[in-house]
């Protein structure tokens, strides 16, 4: 991939890492009272798909969705606003974390709910394609939505009508504190999902290069009318299911599997290669673009932090 493509997806990936980090250290101010679920170590992911989509384009969410609406374009400040319940945010301060919408765009929304947004994803590529558009629609979710019956409900009928929507799985292994060991009988995902005559594409979700290489041969797939993809991307939280935290300690997962799993950050494969292919220039670009984006986020924290509360 050409080198400045690279760029522009580090540009995302440490922009949702960074975003993530100052909800890290505002959390336990105790101001943020809307729980929190964070994507730090899955940051490849929201920024390898979205280097493929267009403004134009759709996307829906789930509880753990920070980084794909930040990566599709979610304004900081709006963004932090919402975090703080205050009339400013992109849900007018009353959605909070989990409830995230732009239409502008193209964040149809996200939800609470397992697999709540998987089934208003197909209705939005239904319309998408009764108006004869080539956008598509992107929907995240993770090993858990595999687990409700509107999942299967909704690959079938993505399947008989040739939506456009590509289907972007999540899998980070756990759904809360549940191993998938634990809660699914069979061994691979994709072939069940073959079986639907939907074309499975087994990706390496902390690779972000892999991740926008592969996705875009998908999307421009979805966009000549092909009909339907799905992305089974293996992953890995590195902080509790929800709030600021690691959980290690609850015994669930072993120290030894989180520190395997930190060893393949999506963040530091990305510097690794930037510097591999432009060792003269990727220090410097690096350090700039962190700069520039922590000062955006301190800027759009203060933002939040001044503004009226949504109930005031």
């Amino acid at each position: 991939m050409d080198i400045e493509k690279i760029y522009r997806i580090y540009d995302t990936a440490v922009k949702i890492r960074l975003i993530e980090e100052a909800i890290i250290t505002e959390y336990p101010q105790k101001e943020i009272r809307t729980p929190v679920h964070l994507c730090v170590g899955q940051e490849g992911i929201a920024a390898g798909v979205t280097f493929n989509l267009s403004r134009e384009d759709y996307i829906v969410s789930n509880h753990r969705c920070h980084g794909h609406c930040i990566a599709k374009g979610l304004s900081l400040e709006g963004f932090f606003s919402e975090l703080y319940g205050k009339a400013g945010g992109v849900s007018r301060g009353r959605g909070g974390s989990m409830h995230l919408v732009d239409m502008k765009n193209g964040i149809l929304g996200t939800s609470a709910i397992v697999a709540g947004g998987i089934p208003i994803a197909a209705g939005a590529a239904l319309s998408l394609k009764l108006r004869g558009c080539r956008n598509i629609v992107a929907v995240y979710f993770g090993d858990g939505a595999v687990d409700e019956g509107i999942f299967w409900e909704t690959i079938n009928i993505a399947s008989l009508k040739k939506l456009p929507i590509l289907f972007v799985m999540e899998d980070n292994q756990y759904a809360s504190q549940t191993h998938v060991s634990i809660r699914h009988s069979y061994e691979d995902i994709c072939k069940i999902i073959s079986g639907f005559s939907i074309p499975v594409y087994k990706l390496d979700g902390n690779d972000a290069v892999e991740v926008a290489e592969i996705s875009g041969k998908a999307i421009a797939n979805i966009r000549r009318g092909d009909g339907p993809a799905f992305l089974y991307c293996r992953t890995y939280r590195w902080l509790g299911h929800v709030g600021e935290s690691d959980d290690s300690h609850t015994g669930y997962r072993s120290d030894e599997d989180v520190r395997y799993w930190k060893g393949l950050c999506p963040i530091k494969r990305l510097e690794e290669r930037l510097n591999c292919f432009d060792p003269n220039n990727a220090g410097a670009r690096i350090n700039e673009i962190r700069n520039g984006w922590n000062r955006m986020i301190e800027k759009a924290l203060i933002a939040a932090k001044e503004m009226q509360y949504a109930l005031d």
